[in-house]
């Protein structure tokens, strides 16, 4: 298993504050998604409901970026939720998205929990993949918090 660096530790940081901006909803967590470039620099960020109220983080990070980009290649995803792997609200999962974009790296902090989807399979996906997975589990209790309108053991 992939440990995560020093910088991993800043940028999960952001994407748990990112989090804290999603207009709060019953039927779906608060994420929030950094993409950082492969020299450190951020490139793009997203919560969910940014935009529209069914737009996932990663979802909302990637459409800042052309689908072309070529830094999307060498970059990280950070996310303060596992990918999803299934979806009613959009034809593509973040996952597919992710994959799609050709994203190498993926940083999370908190494993999906299951109320909304009882198998989420995002990690084991993306590692099957071939990207790199890394998560701060020490992080996880952060990346709940901003989720306490949730039922109970949720949040």
């Amino acid at each position: 298993m992939t440990q995560p660096t020093a910088e991993d530790y800043e940028w999960m940081r952001l994407a748990l504050e990112l989090a804290y901006l999603c207009p709060p909803s019953f039927g779906a967590f608060s994420v929030g998604a950094v993409i950082v470039d492969q020299n450190g620099a951020e490139i793009s960020r997203g919560y969910s409901r940014e935009t529209d109220s069914h737009v996932h983080a990663e979802e909302s990070a990637l459409a800042k970026l052309a689908p072309e980009d070529p830094r999307l290649k060498t970059a990280t995803i950070y996310s303060t939720l596992e990918p999803c792997s299934q979806r009613k609200s959009r034809p593509r999962t973040c996952t597919q998205l992710i994959l799609a974009a050709g994203i190498p790296r993926v940083v999370l902090a908190w494993r999906e929990p299951g109320p909304f989807v009882a198998d989420s399979q995002g990690y084991e996906l993306l590692t099957a993949a071939g990207v790199t997975v890394v998560e701060i589990p020490e992080l996880a209790q952060q990346a709940q918090a901003p989720n306490t309108h949730l039922s109970p053991g949720v949040g």
